[in-house]
């Protein structure tokens, strides 16, 4: 006999679910520290990512309107890659372990893509690119690679990463508070750690054979900080492989005898067919707040070296042009680190200010007026940057000084409304999940899929958008003021509460 689909997904559930079951008790803390210590290594290179590469892509020559396509990488993997890895990851059979030949296998792929990086330039100069003649092509098609190839590492390591401090807790919930909350704490570190590198000037001086005739002191410190990244990176991951054991997993069979082969994108498909209310609405709001974000994460350090500071990144501008734009994008993380650490403390305090404010919509009803504030006071700096420039004939040392601290002062604020973006979705999801009795995994899945639909569109459509304007990143932060506002005000009236007796929500790094 035929066993029905809907079956045959119930029996692979019921086996998925007893896989954490397979310690009788958690592991100690220190070795839950070891796993979650791994979330530094891969933070720091996303943090590079965030603050370094738009403005690369411009220096090899690709033009503003065009380098965020190169961000596409991240919502397709993170739609493709990190699911299909947590399937397999699932159901590995390895005699090492389900998860620990996923976290391997990505560390070598983030080896191999901060090589094709921090390399482009010179791989393409020796190709045939002409230093003197942008765009390089070649050098442009490497980085591209690389670029793509280091998503999918990053979505191959955190998604098993992930999953293993969740079979080291055993199903026992405090403990997988505790892993989730130091798996958040490393990834604060990763931050800073990557957006303190990517505001040292000369960094590059700590590996000098970086700085090449093709590779000038922008690309020397980006490739240094990759570098920097990797090391920490193999460094962690050696360390937690080898000091924490992983038992081999065994399928268990299903009722006719079979191990069970569920689909894993049957399941989502199948689970948005089974959406109630609460979770579509859930899903508008967190797709309009992070259409909201991701303007000013693509281009945030772009905007400080372009707008604030009046340099330019591209290849055919004047040395004072470059050198301005590279000042901006220091600034740029510097303000990105400051960020990092204002998300981190704010992340601690999330459950107690939700209690105040009277639960979590209403609180993320609030941020998300803070984050449209926020965006649309990059307009007001903006104008201060230009007509100070204005006023002393297109000065050449950058912005004053309470212009420079007006930026910075925008980044550290958004960290406040980053930290609630960063939990209270997912944790909304969660208990809408557990009311309608679908699963927690399918629900976050879905979720992401709210999260990766808008970032593809603003790669696609951010600088195209940004050129009918005239240029510059200013049109699309204040298409994210208005889309964070709209956040705001349906979170506030359209999202269902959740009922008084849901479990607290917890402050969890959320995406990637």
């Amino acid at each position: 006999m035929v066993s029905h689909p809907m079956e045959k997904a119930a029996n692979g559930a019921s086996a998925l679910e007893t896989q954490t079951g397979e310690l009788d008790q958690p592991e100690r803390l220190r070795k839950i520290i070891s796993v979650a210590s791994i979330a530094a290594g891969v933070q720091f290179g996303w943090a590079l990512q965030l603050s370094l590469l738009t403005p690369y892509v411009q220096l090899l020559g690709i033009p503003h309107k065009w380098a965020s396509l190169i961000w596409l990488c991240g919502p397709i993997s993170g739609m493709l890659v990190q699911p299909i890895v947590g399937y397999h990851s699932d159901r590995c059979t390895s005699r090492f372990g389900r998860r620990r030949p996923f976290i391997v296998a990505g560390a070598g792929l983030v080896t191999v893509a901060v090589f094709l990086i921090g390399y482009a330039a010179d791989i393409g100069h020796s190709m045939g690119d002409q230093l003197n003649k942008p765009p390089r092509t070649r050098a442009i098609a490497i980085f591209a690679l690389g670029f793509w190839i280091l998503d999918v590492a990053n979505n191959t390591l955190q998604g098993p990463c992930r999953a293993f401090l969740a079979d080291l807790s055993a199903g026992n919930a405090k403990k997988t508070r505790t892993a989730n909350a130091f798996f958040s704490f490393f990834m604060a570190v990763g931050n800073v750690l990557g957006y303190a590198a990517g505001s040292y000037r000369n960094l590059y001086k700590v590996v000098p054979f970086t700085m090449t005739e093709s590779c000038d002191l922008y690309c020397a410190n980006l490739k240094t900080c990759f570098f920097l990244s990797i090391t920490l990176l193999l460094l962690v991951t050696f360390v937690s492989l080898c000091y924490v054991k992983e038992k081999p997993w065994t399928p268990e069979p299903t009722a006719d005898g079979k191990a069970s082969n569920v689909p894993f994108f049957g399941e989502i498909f199948g689970a948005f067919k089974e959406l109630k209310r609460p979770m579509w609405m859930l899903l508008i709001v967190t797709a309009l707040n992070w259409i909201a974000w991701f303007p000013f994460l693509l281009f945030d350090t772009d905007w400080m070296g372009r707008e604030v500071y009046g340099g330019d990144s591209d290849a055919k501008a004047t040395a004072v042009a470059k050198k301005l734009y590279n000042d901006g994008v220091r600034a740029g993380a510097l303000g990105l680190m400051l960020n990092a650490i204002v998300l981190g403390f704010m992340s601690l305090g999330v459950e107690w200010i939700g209690r105040k404010l009277g639960g979590a919509k209403r609180l993320w009803g609030i941020v998300n007026f803070i984050l449209a504030i926020c965006l649309a006071m990059t307009v007001v700096v903006t104008k201060q940057a230009e007509n100070h420039r204005r006023d002393h004939g297109g000065a050449k040392t950058g912005p004053p000084g309470n212009v420079t601290a007006g930026a910075l002062t925008l980044f550290a604020v958004l960290g406040i409304p980053q930290a609630i973006t960063f939990s209270i979705p997912f944790a909304l999801a969660s208990i809408f999940s557990t009311n309608s009795g679908a699963g927690q995994g399918l629900s976050l899945g879905v979720l992401n899929l709210a999260i990766v639909v808008p970032q593809m569109v603003v790669s696609v459509g951010g600088g195209p958008f940004d050129e009918l304007f005239g240029g510059g990143n200013i049109p699309a932060f204040v298409l994210g003021a208005i889309a964070a506002a709209v956040s705001g005000v349906l979170a506030l009236t359209v999202l269902p509460s959740p009922p008084p007796d849901a479990p607290a929500f917890k402050a969890t790094m959320g995406f990637h």
